[in-house]
């Protein structure tokens, strides 16, 4: 009977942790350049000639906070993430459907449409994240070539409904069009805004 009550326990913790893994609020800011983490900022500078539109932001969400830096070059919109202390996370690349293998986009488009009534895709990322510290360099040398690799993400941020209402949700999806992960996303921060 002991056993039973641990078991048990053990499946509700882990389905409130998973639960809550599921809604990762992010707010993502506006910064000023003299905001943005300086080791960061050191890489931007040395690595990105030629890039135009740089814009700097801070995300927020339950667990930690980023620093992000999105700009245009060669045609293509990047975005590239550090952590607090400026080593980067992963470069992003806004993409279009067209973009993705027919077979990936095949498999992404049968979860969303198995797991909402109704969608729309408000805006696809390439991902590429860096695994290691050594391979920081030969990740940026990959998204700004634009390379097809196994380990690439698409990230897509949707207008999903699943009951009643639309809601805004982030999920990434591997190379091959597997589900990794999904959150709710927050609306666009419009505190500039005065009424």
């Amino acid at each position: 009977m002991r056993i039973k009550l641990y078991v048990l326990l053990l499946v509700l913790f882990n389905g409130v942790c998973i639960a809550n893994a599921q809604n990762k609020y992010e707010r993502e800011y506006r910064i000023k350049k003299s905001q943005f983490p300086k080791k960061a900022l050191g890489y931007i500078q040395e690595k990105l000639e030629g890039a135009k539109r740089i814009k700097f932001y801070k995300e927020t969400d339950s667990s930690k906070v980023s620093y992000e830096a999105k700009f245009k070059k060669d045609r293509l919109w990047y975005s590239i993430e550090f952590d607090d202390s400026g080593a980067m996370e992963d470069i992003e690349i806004l993409i279009k459907p067209v973009d993705i293998p027919e077979d990936t986009f095949k498999k992404i488009e049968q979860y969303l449409t198995q797991k909402f009534t109704k969608y729309k895709i408000q805006r696809l990322q390439q991902q590429y994240p860096v695994m290691a510290i050594e391979a920081t360099e030969k990740t940026v040398k990959n998204a700004f070539q634009n390379l097809m690799i196994p380990t690439i993400n698409y990230e897509l941020v949707i207008s999903g409904r699943e009951k009643e209402t639309y809601e805004q949700f982030e999920i990434l999806f591997d190379a091959e069009g597997n589900f990794v992960n999904i959150r709710k996303s927050l609306p666009p921060n419009y505190d500039h805004v005065l009424y």
